[in-house]
C-alpha cells in the first residue's frame, strides 16, 4: 500500500513539474513576442492613438512616439503604424490629425538629429509637433478663438509633460533590470502611462460593462493588494482624474476609485478576497451617492474586475511586487542583492588574503636554508678558488699541485681555512705540512686572511637576507590572517533565534515594556547584540535598569546597554543596543616625571582598548634623554597601536615595529617597550618585553615578578619575542615601570628588593595613589633630584558587576 502511495505521489510530482514547465515556457514565449518583437509598443500605441481628453485634446500619442525615438527607434516604424490605426477608428478628423503631428515630429528630430543633447530637445519637438498641426487645421476650418488657443496651449504643454513621464516609465515595459527597485516618482509616472492607455478603450463596452472601468478597477485592485493603502489609493486617484478627463460622466468614478484603492490596501491581510471586497464597499458606498440606475452596472463591472483580479497568476504578484519599495518581495530581492555584494566582497578578500599567504610561502621558503655540509661545501668552493685565483694561477707547481695533487692540495687548505676562520693563527703541524707541500704558503696564508673578511662579510649579508625574508614571511602572514577573519565577519548574515525573540518579547511585555522592534544579530557567548525599539512615555533609564537586567536573566550572562537613542517627546520611538559586557573591568593610574624635572620626557606610555574584549597598556623608553628619544618612544607606541589595532599578532607586530627602527636608526637611538595585553573575558595577560625592565603583580600579600631578557628595539633586525603569560584574578594590581623607576633608588644595593617591599608595604589599593607614592619614594632616595626619566603604569583588574541586577521573569519558564 505504502509502495503504491509513494508511486502516486511521485507521478503527481511529475505532473505539477510537467505543468510548471509547460507554464513557465508559455509564459517565456509570450514575453518574447511582448517584448523583444516590439508587440507590446505596438497594442500601447493603438490605444494611446484612440486616447482623447476634453474631447479634443490628444498630446498621448506624439509623446509616446517621441520616448521611443528617443530609446528604442527600432520599435518605432511599427509602432507609429498601430497609432495611426487607432487615430483613425475615433475619427478621420483625430487621425488626420495624430498622422500630421506624428510625421511632423519624425521631420523636425530628422532634421536636428544631429544636434547634441537629444533628450533636453525632444520635449520642444513634442511641444511644436503638438501646438503646429492643430494651428494649421483649426485656420483650416476657421477656428482659431481664444478657447481654440487654449486648447492649443493645453495641448502643447501636456504633450511636453507627457514625454518626460513616458521617459521613467517607457523603459519599464521593455526587459526586466539588474537591481528592480522603483522610486516614487517612478511609481507615479507608471500609473500615469497606465491611465493614459485606459483612455484608448473610452467607448468600448461587454454586455453593458465599460471596458475602461473594468480595468482601471482591476488595476487599483492589482496595486491595492500588492503595494497597500498608499499605491492603491495613488492609482485609484490618477486613473480616476485620467478617465474623467477623456469622460465628464466618469468624474464620479475617481472618487470610487481612490476609495476602492485605499479599502483594498487596508484589506490586503484578507488576501484577494479581503482586497476584492474593499472594491465592492466602495463600489456601493460611493453608488448611493449617483443615479441609483448606474449602481447595478457600476456592481456588474466590479465584480468582473474582481474575477479578473482573482484569475490573475500568482506569480504575477511576486513579480510586480519585486519593484514595489516596502513589499516583502522586494526586501527580499534586496537582501539578495547586498549578499551577492557581499559574498563578492568577502570573495575579493579571500584572494587577496590567499596572494598575501602564497607570498608568505615563498618568502619563508627561507626559514629552511642554512649553512648545512652542501652550502657550506659550496661556499668553501668559491672561497679557495678566490684565493687560488691570487695565488697559484701564476705558479709554475700549479699542474702537480691542482692536476697530480689535488686531494691533498684541497684537503690541506680546507684545514687552513678552517683555522684562519677562527681568528687564530694557523695550527703548527697543518702549517708545516702545508709549507712542505706549496712553495707559496705564507702567500696563501696572507691572501685567505684578506679573503676572510670579504667571506665573513658576504655570509652576514646572506644571513641577514634570510632574516629579512623571515620577518617578512610572518607579516605576510599576519596580513593574511587579518584578511581572512575580515572575510568571515563579512560573511556572518544574521542568525534567526526565534526562540530568544519569543522569550525577549514576552518576558519584557510582562513588565510592562511593549517592543516596537526587535533585532536578534548575535548571541554568542561574551559577543551578543541586540537592538530594540520601544515606546516610553517618559524614559527614565527602563534600559539599564529593567531591560538590560532581564537580558542578562534570559540569555546567562551580563548585558549593558551600548548605545541608547531616546526621543525627546513623549510616546516617540526610543532605539537601544545592548551587548555583553566584559567579565573585568580595569582601572589604571599613571605618573611620570621627566629627567631633571623638564617637560620632555624620552618616556611614552599608552593604554588603549584593542576590541574583542582586549585592554593593551604599553611602555617605551627611548635612549637617552630629551627630544630625540621622546620621538622614538612615541613613534614606537604609535606604530605599536596602529598595528595591534588592525587585529595582527602581538608577536609579528613588534618583530615589525623593530624592522621599522632598525631600517630609520643610523645614529644607535633605540627604543625600549614593555606591552602588556589584558584579555577582558578571562584576565588573561600576555607580557611581551623588549629590552624592559621588570613588572609587578600584586595579589593581596604576594607580588609576583615579571621579566624577560630581550635586547632593546633597533639594534638587531632578528630577534625571538619572549611571551610572558600569566593568569590575573580579580583584585589583582598589575605595575609596570621604565628604568628609571627600577634602576632610580639611591643608595640601595639590591632595588629589586627595595621595589618589593615599597610596593607590599603601600595601604592604598588605588591604581593612581600607587603610581605617585612609588614615583615619590624614588625620587625621594635620590633627595628630590631627578636623574632620568621615569614612568610608572598601574592597573588594577575588577570583576565587573553591573549597576542593576537581574531578576527572573517566572512567566518565561512556560516557554
Amino acid at each position: 500500500m505504502e509502495s503504491v502511495t509513494r508511486v502516486q505521489t511521485k507521478a503527481i510530482e511529475v505532473e505539477s513539474t510537467f505543468l510548471e514547465n509547460i507554464r513557465m515556457r508559455l509564459y517565456t514565449q509570450g514575453k518574447k513576442i511582448l517584448l523583444d518583437h516590439g508587440l507590446l509598443f505596438v497594442l500601447v500605441g493603438f490605444l494611446l492613438g484612440r486616447a482623447v481628453i476634453l474631447s479634443v485634446v490628444s498630446p498621448f500619442a506624439v509623446a509616446f512616439l517621441a520616448t521611443l525615438w528617443l530609446m528604442h527607434k527600432d520599435k518605432a516604424a511599427k509602432t507609429l503604424l498601430a497609432t495611426m490605426i487607432g487615430a483613425f477608428t475615433i475619427s478621420l478628423t483625430h487621425g488626420v490629425f495624430v498622422g500630421i503631428s506624428l510625421f511632423f515630429f519624425i521631420i523636425i528630430s530628422t532634421i536636428f538629429q544631429s544636434v547634441k543633447s537629444e533628450q533636453t530637445k525632444i520635449p520642444i519637438f513634442v511641444f511644436l509637433a503638438t501646438v503646429a498641426p492643430r494651428i494649421f487645421l483649426y485656420s483650416i476650418y476657421g477656428q482659431l478663438t481664444s478657447y481654440e488657443w487654449m486648447l492649443i496651449l493645453v495641448e502643447g504643454v501636456l504633450g511636453t509633460v507627457l514625454v518626460l513621464i513616458f521617459m521613467q516609465s517607457v523603459p519599464l515595459l521593455s526587459k526586466r533590470r539588474y537591481r528592480p527597485t522603483l522610486k516614487n516618482e517612478e511609481i507615479v509616472c507608471m500609473i500615469i502611462l497606465i491611465a493614459s492607455i485606459l483612455t484608448g478603450t473610452v467607448g468600448w463596452e461587454l454586455y453593458g460593462a465599460s471596458i475602461e472601468q473594468v480595468l482601471s478597477r482591476y488595476f487599483v485592485l492589482l496595486f491595492g493588494f500588492v503595494g497597500g493603502a498608499a499605491i492603491g489609493s495613488t492609482v485609484g486617484v490618477v486613473a480616476g482624474l485620467i478617465l474623467s478627463l477623456a469622460n465628464v460622466a466618469n468624474l464620479y468614478q475617481m472618487s470610487l476609485l481612490a476609495f476602492s484603492g485605499l479599502l483594498g490596501g487596508l484589506l490586503k491581510e484578507g488576501k484577494k478576497i479581503g482586497v476584492g471586497a474593499g472594491l465592492l464597499v466602495g463600489t456601493c458606498l460611493v453608488g448611493i451617492y449617483g443615479d441609483s440606475s448606474s449602481l447595478i452596472p457600476s456592481l456588474m463591472e466590479s465584480t468582473v474586475a474582481i474575477l479578473l483580479f482573482l484569475l490573475t497568476p500568482g506569480s504575477w504578484f511576486k513579480q510586480l511586487s519585486r519593484y514595489i519599495p516596502g513589499t516583502e518581495e522586494h526586501a527580499n530581492e534586496q537582501q539578495q542583492y547586498l549578499q551577492k555584494v557581499r559574498n563578492v566582497t568577502a570573495k575579493r578578500v579571500e584572494q587577496f588574503s590567499e596572494v598575501f599567504e602564497a607570498l608568505s610561502k615563498s618568502f619563508s621558503s627561507a626559514e629552511n636554508y642554512s649553512l648545512e655540509e652542501e652550502e657550506s661545501q659550496r661556499e668553501t668552493d668559491y672561497f679557495l678558488s678566490n684565493v687560488t685565483e691570487k695565488t697559484c694561477q701564476t705558479c709554475f707547481m700549479k699542474e702537480r699541485c691542482w692536476q697530480q695533487q689535488f686531494d691533498t692540495t684541497y684537503s690541506l687548505m680546507d684545514m687552513l681555512k678552517q683555522n684562519v676562520e677562527t681568528g687564530n693563527e694557523p695550527n703548527r703541524k697543518v702549517l708545516r705540512e702545508f709549507e712542505n707541500h706549496c712553495i707559496k704558503s705564507r702567500k696563501v696564508i696572507d691572501t685567505m686572511k684578506e679573503e676572510m673578511s670579504y667571506f665573513e662579510a658576504n655570509r652576514k649579508l646572506r644571513k641577514q637576507v634570510v632574516e629579512s625574508k623571515k620577518l617578512v614571511a610572518e607579516q605576510l602572514q599576519g596580513v593574511s590572517d587579518v584578511m581572512e577573519d575580515f572575510a568571515k565577519e563579512i560573511l556572518k548574515e544574521r542568525e534567526h533565534h526565534e526562540k530568544q525573540e519569543i522569550q525577549i518579547v514576552h518576558a519584557l511585555k510582562s513588565i510592562g515594556i511593549e517592543l516596537e522592534k526587535l533585532d536578534v544579530y548575535r548571541l554568542d557567548k561574551g559577543n551578543v547584540d541586540i537592538e530594540i525599539t520601544a515606546l516610553f512615555y517618559d524614559y527614565r533609564g527602563e534600559g539599564e535598569k529593567l531591560i538590560a537586567p532581564v537580558l542578562s536573566d534570559i540569555l546567562n550572562e551580563t548585558i549593558v546597554v551600548k548605545e541608547e537613542d531616546i526621543s525627546p517627546f513623549p510616546n516617540g520611538y526610543s532605539f537601544l543596543a545592548f551587548g555583553s559586557a566584559k567579565e573585568y573591568t580595569v582601572e589604571t593610574g599613571v605618573a611620570h616625571a621627566a629627567k631633571g624635572g623638564g617637560i620632555i620626557s624620552g618616556d611614552s606610555y599608552t593604554m588603549m582598548e584593542l576590541g574583542e574584549g582586549k585592554y593593551a597598556m604599553a611602555i617605551s623608553d627611548g635612549m637617552g634623554n630629551g627630544v630625540r628619544a621622546n620621538e622614538e618612544s612615541k613613534e614606537t607606541l604609535r606604530l605599536l597601536q596602529q598595528i595591534l589595532q588592525t587585529g595582527i599578532p602581538e608577536k609579528v607586530a613588534i618583530k615589525s615595529i623593530n624592522s621599522i627602527l632598525a631600517l630609520r636608526t643610523t645614529d644607535e637611538m633605540f627604543a625600549t617597550l614593555d606591552l602588556a595585553v589584558i584579555n577582558l573575558h578571562n584576565a588573561f595577560v600576555r607580557f611581551l618585553k623588549i629590552g624592559s625592565t621588570p613588572s609587578f603583580v600584586k595579589r593581596g600579600d604576594q607580588l609576583l615578578k615579571i621579566e624577560a631578557s630581550n635586547l632593546p628595539m633597533g639594534i638587531i633586525r632578528e630577534f625571538d619575542v619572549d611571551i610572558v603569560n600569566e593568569q590575573l584574578q580579580s583584585e589583582d594590581i598589575l605595575i609596570m615601570m621604565s628604568d628609571g623607576i627600577f634602576d632610580g633608588p639611591k643608595h640601595v644595593e639590591n632595588t629589586d628588593v627595595w621595589l618589593k617591599r615599597k610596593i607590599r608595604e603601600m595601604e592604598t589599593d588605588h591604581p593612581q595613589e600607587i603610581a605617585d607614592l612609588l614615583l615619590e619614594e624614588v625620587i625621594r632616595t635620590r633627595s628630590g633630584e631627578i636623574e632620568d626619566d621615569m614612568t610608572v603604569l598601574v592597573a588594577k583588574l575588577k570583576k565587573n558587576v553591573p549597576r542593576w541586577a537581574t531578576f527572573p521573569i517566572y512567566q518565561t519558564e512556560a516557554l
